[in-house]
């Protein structure tokens, strides 16, 4: 399922520029339900009248009954009018139409299975269309998974109370709010992490100046690409040179030499932070 969610959040980093609609959504059904369902042909189409859903409890005690299979294509579409900014006249923050879209789908659960998983990834879509890069990095599903029982009764409180959305707009909130503290913990450790290795680095007598900077820039940047000639012109020294740091950090397992056209490129190391720890 893992894979499914990354394979989901690449995809809806692709389509995020463009407006939903049941293409895009049966394609990200198919994306995360893949070998995951019960019965594969259920996978990337919606329920049939003949494939009755409902929501239970651990204790099998109905939830909710979602709305019969043929009113779904229209409240699809209604909802594709609302995710695409069509609906309604007045203006409603993008967060807010985000979580909004989040409920409807899973409220209306138009597939067998998966509905929560296609309704999260609608959120992120709807986030990610609205410039909230941020969010692509922030886990709503872990913290829901973690406390299922609050995400059901939020809702229920909705559907008891004449389908007020302020329960669930105020739960996916307080998700939202301590999805984000996770990740500045997160950054702040790794920083911290970073500073540690590179304090480590630059005590060691195994590089030079030049792949110290080198190394230091690698750790900030792992998509970087350096080539002898980039890595000559930064410090200004021969070809041979140039050539003899890259190929020793990438003799020591530091760097991945790879041959484009007559141009050798490295990049840094899977792991190269680990692997600098452990240097020696």
């Amino acid at each position: 399922m893992i894979l499914n969610n990354y394979l989901a959040m690449e995809r809806i980093r692709a389509l995020k520029d463009r407006p939903l609609d049941e293409e895009l959504v049966l394609e990200l059904h198919r994306i995360l339900t893949d070998q995951a369902m019960d019965d594969p042909s259920t996978v990337g189409r919606f329920r049939r009248p003949e494939e009755p859903v409902r929501v239970e409890d651990v204790y099998n005690e109905v939830l909710h009954e979602p709305p019969p299979a043929g009113e779904i294509p229209g409240r699809f579409a209604a909802m594709c009018d609302f995710a695409n900014g069509k609906t309604p006249a007045f203006f409603i923050h993008p967060v807010i139409r985000a979580i909004i879209l989040h409920f409807w789908l899973a409220y209306d659960h138009p597939f067998v299975d998966g509905n929560g998983r296609c309704a999260r990834a609608l959120f992120y879509w709807s986030m990610l269309r609205q410039g909230a890069w941020v969010c692509e990095f922030v886990s709503i599903s872990q913290l829901i998974r973690k406390a299922p029982a609050r995400y059901g009764r939020a809702f229920l409180y909705v559907e008891t109370d004449q389908n007020d959305l302020t329960y669930f707009i105020l739960y996916h909130l307080e998700v939202l709010r301590r999805a984000f503290e996770e990740l500045k913990a997160y950054i702040a450790r790794k920083a911290a992490d970073l500073r540690e290795t590179e304090k480590l680095v630059r005590s060691s007598a195994l590089f030079n100046h030049r792949q110290l900077a080198l190394l230091s820039h690698a750790l900030r940047h792992p998509d970087q690409r350096y080539t002898i000639q980039s890595h000559r012109a930064s410090h200004n020294v021969v070809y041979q040179t140039a050539r003899t740091d890259l190929l020793d950090l990438e003799r020591r397992g530091l760097l991945t030499k790879r041959r484009l056209g007559k141009l050798l490129a490295f990049t840094p190391a899977e792991g190269l932070e680990e692997k600098l720890k452990k240097a020696e």
